[in-house]
């Protein structure tokens, strides 16, 4: 019988979340997966983001983003 269930680990031991369907002493097989808690990340805009990414640059990057990214210039001739 296969039975997904998540539990918490206190250090010593795992937590069930959930009562087993189990008599006493049934052998089982465990594997440990982590799992990631669902995180609401909707909120978050675009622009926090780019903040959180903590960037350094130069403060006319968006003027010469090809000289920057490429190194090409740009004539004014236009």
């Amino acid at each position: 019988m296969l039975q997904e269930l998540e539990a918490v680990f206190d250090g010593t031991a795992l937590q069930l979340e959930a009562p087993l369907n189990l008599a006493a002493g049934t052998r089982v097989r465990i594997i440990v997966e982590s799992v990631v808690p669902n995180e609401d990340n909707s909120s978050k805009t675009f622009l926090k983001t780019a903040q959180s990414l903590k960037l350094q640059g130069a403060p006319d990057w968006s003027e010469k983003v090809d000289q920057y990214l490429y190194g090409e210039t740009v004539s004014n001739n236009d």
